[in-house]
């Protein structure tokens, strides 16, 4: 311990007890956690004293590696060979002399778990690593009967039909620059390089390009690198690009894109949750709908109504958060409403916020919620805790929204005036503002779209969670892709009512990790993975 005070103050012990001596010329630099120093003074010091051991070199420190010394294993006779020079870039280096013994001097790494607030032993850093996601085909319309298999080379004999549509979609939270720098306290357990927006880009392209989706939902999508990368990127791999940014001050939003030559846009519908009107819509989180047609040559197909959004993460604001899909529940009814008065299908991505079995998951789900009683921070299931919180109020938002409590804008119909011997006496239109309020106050929410989400949220051999998002604080999912189930899967399922032109079969989905997986490779974001969330891909067919 005494060797460890000495190095945290820039000094190290003398081998034989003579006393204490600069340790290095200059004095050396905190990364993180991690004492540091340029490595020419670094390498003068180990080659002229006795230092124990360079164990590893996990990361960069400006143009030289920053060392973790080992306190095991190395003699006090052993010097460490000069294999390079200065200001050359490592990554990982391991020495293992031959004449290994248990004595040591010093411990050059200040990772130690002391401060309230740390992050425990399992999250601290992991050696450089890939996780290996696989594709998961599923080809049985029942559910009680359907059949994951593995990846392999080749996909699974589904059942094949001349009239299909087949396409993509990834839905990812790429992770602003700005948000992250604001939040730099979810991202202490990386190394500083990894957080570049100059290294994480390039890892972010690369993964949309190796997955090449047809349909691209993102989410934080910086304005200033949408309009000077990411959107030029996109275009030349043969996206059309559609952009909504939050309102206020905000720099992020929301994009689709999609492929020139599955796709032709038929209409795009940006959602401001934000109302200056309305005290509760005081937030500028948004959405986008946009109304696909596919390209089919041989058949007339259906649109494709494909919304993204990303809500309000603040976990005691349940209120704020069901209004917003309420909003955006309400632009998607009007965007996929036919004129035959049936809906097309419709696929519905982003980061709700929301746990798996939460009130607002399950209202997506099941198509109703009674609310009353509801404490507004269980909406979401991200707060553990009810006390101090409030009960939604009924009903959640005022009448001067325009949206009903099933989730569909409010026509104002303006009543004719005529004069018959049957007109209405002032007894009988008060009777009827009564009657009208009485029904406004129920606290049933409902919708009418039968979705279904792409993952199930639990693996089915351990019961062990899903995890789409990892930081130093929390480790859940909180992203969805939902779509419109096809027509013998909505049976008994509220909504079922509704009629779908087609309806989508899932015919894949790439697999998700749990908490413990994402840890082995030093959690999110990491030298592979350069967001705090997983991406997810969905491949779905549609039946013509």
């Amino acid at each position: 311990m005494e060797a460890w005070r000495c190095v945290r103050k820039g000094y190290g012990h003398c081998v034989v007890g003579r006393g204490r001596y600069p340790m290095f010329p200059h004095h050396s630099r905190s990364l993180g956690r991690d004492w540091t120093t340029p490595w020419e003074n670094l390498q003068r010091c180990c080659w002229n004293r006795h230092i124990s051991s360079c164990m590893r070199w996990p990361g960069h420190y400006y143009q030289a590696p920053y060392p973790y010394f080992s306190s095991r294993y190395f003699s006090l006779n052993w010097r460490p060979p000069c294999l390079f020079e200065s200001r050359t870039q490592f990554q990982y280096c391991n020495w293992r002399p031959d004449n290994l013994s248990q004595t040591s001097l010093i411990h050059l790494s200040s990772y130690v778990m002391n401060a309230e607030g740390d992050e425990p032993s399992s999250k601290r850093r992991k050696h450089q690593g890939v996780i290996k996601r696989n594709w998961e085909y599923i080809c049985s319309h029942d559910k009680e009967k359907t059949k994951i298999l593995g990846d392999k080379n080749v996909g699974p004999k589904c059942e094949d039909s001349e009239n299909k549509f087949d396409f993509s979609v990834m839905s990812y939270n790429i992770l602003s620059q700005d948000l992250l720098e604001d939040n730099s306290h979810l991202y202490r357990h990386c190394r500083r390089p990894v957080l570049h927006w100059s290294f994480r880009f390039p890892n972010i392209l690369k993964e949309i390009k190796h997955f090449d989706a047809d349909v691209l939902c993102l989410q934080e999508v910086q304005e200033d690198h949408y309009g000077a990368e990411i959107r030029p990127s996109l275009e030349s791999l043969g996206y059309h690009c559609e952009y909504k940014m939050r309102t206020g001050r905000k720099p992020d939003g929301c994009a689709i894109c999609f492929k020139h030559s599955k796709f032709s846009l038929l209409s795009v519908n940006p959602v401001e949750f934000f109302r200056p009107d309305i005290s509760l819509l005081d937030r500028d989180n948004v959405g986008l709908v946009l109304l696909l047609q596919p390209k089919i040559a041989c058949a007339a197909s259906p649109a494709i109504c494909v919304a993204n959004t990303h809500l309000l993460y603040n976990p005691r604001r349940g209120d704020i958060k069901l209004t917003q899909l309420a909003m955006l529940l309400a632009e998607i009814s009007s965007v996929a409403h036919q004129k035959d008065g049936s809906f097309c299908p419709i696929v519905m991505c982003g980061d709700f916020n929301s746990v798996p079995g939460s009130p607002l998951y399950s209202f997506i789900k099941e198509g109703k919620l009674n609310y009353e009683g509801l404490p507004i921070g269980k909406v979401s299931g991200q707060e553990q805790s009810s006390r101090g919180q409030r009960i939604l109020s009924i009903p959640i938002w005022p009448p001067n929204l325009g949206i009903s409590q099933n989730c569909v804008y409010e026509v104002q119909q303006v009543p004719k005036v005529e004069k018959t011997d049957s007109d209405l006496t002032q007894t009988q239109l008060k009777q009827t503002e009564v009657l009208v309020t009485a029904e406004k106050l129920s606290s049933n929410l409902q919708h009418h779209f039968s979705l279904s989400s792409v993952y199930s949220h639990y693996f089915p051999d351990t019961g062990i969670p899903e995890v789409t998002t990892c930081h130093s604080r929390s480790a859940i999912t909180v992203d969805y892709i939902f779509y419109s189930a096809e027509k013998e899967d909505v049976a008994g399922h509220p909504g079922a009512e509704v009629a779908l032109v087609g309806g989508l079969k899932l015919l894949a989905r790439l697999s998700l990790l749990t908490e413990q997986d994402l840890w082995t490779v030093n959690g999110l974001p990491n030298e592979n993975n350069s967001s705090d969330h997983l991406p997810l891909l969905a491949k779905f067919r549609l039946e013509l």
